[in-house]
């Protein structure tokens, strides 16, 4: 891996050299979540736990471009 010297930098090109790296940082998460999305197929029987903490089952009904839908066994849309 190759050693970024930044003792050279003024003060404006590291918060860009920041920004840049928190974007990269975001889109890799992105990424990331979106193939672990890609493992499941509409029409699956999901659990998983809110951040309320109660775990919610229901069947995977929608992908959408960051999130999926997931309906229960009594019909709430999470």
């Amino acid at each position: 891996m190759n050693r970024i010297n930044i003792d050279h930098l003024t003060e404006a090109e590291l918060v860009d050299l920041n920004h840049r790296i928190v974007e990269r940082l975001r889109l890799m998460n992105q990424v990331r979540a979106h193939k672990a999305m890609l493992e499941f197929r509409i029409g699956d029987r999901v659990i998983f736990e809110p951040q309320d903490g109660a775990p919610v089952v229901g069947i995977l009904t929608r992908y959408n471009k960051k999130s999926v839908t997931v309906i229960t066994d009594d019909g709430r849309a999470f």
